[in-house]
């Protein structure tokens, strides 16, 4: 299923504030929430802002150094959930499919990495129909919530 990066918003819960990254699906009201760090959420900002801020982070880096050796991100897959130990939810489980000069490869990764190298290189982003069965939720619910790139000196 095709998705794109609806925003990057803060959420209330009751441990605090938590950054969740919401993907829309294409030709679905319902979105995929992915409840992911800080450090990750500014990144993931930063990369749909465009924003150059000099010197690379982490993501700018990794970026740099495989176009350097002659490869691209072809697209990012939210392939799966792996469960926790009968606990409710789970892990988000990504695919980053590259070509490289050599063959194309997928690479296991976080999906909060993943969507930070598509943030920057406006790669496709699909998320498997299992994956959006499993935790498909009202795009309402999450259009309230602040949007990151909103709150001065967050990014």
């Amino acid at each position: 299923m095709n998705a794109a990066i609806d925003a990057v918003r803060i959420a209330g819960t009751p441990q605090g504030p938590v950054p969740v990254v919401v993907l829309s699906i294409e030709e679905e009201t319902d979105v995929v929430p992915i409840f992911i760090g800080f450090e990750e959420a500014t990144s993931i900002a930063r990369g749909l802002e465009a924003e150059d801020i000099g010197r690379p982070l982490t993501h700018d880096l990794l970026l740099d150094v495989m176009e350097d050796l002659g490869g691209r991100i072809d697209r990012v897959v939210v392939s799966e959930i792996s469960a926790r130990d009968g606990a409710e939810g789970g892990t988000y489980i990504a695919d980053l499919h590259l070509v490289t000069p050599r063959e194309e490869v997928v690479v296991d990764a976080r999906p909060s990495d993943s969507l930070a190298l598509a943030a920057r290189t406006n790669a496709p982003i699909e998320v498997t129909e299992a994956v959006f069965e499993e935790t498909r939720d009202d795009s309402e619910k999450f259009a309230a919530l602040q949007d990151m790139r909103e709150i001065p000196g967050e990014l």
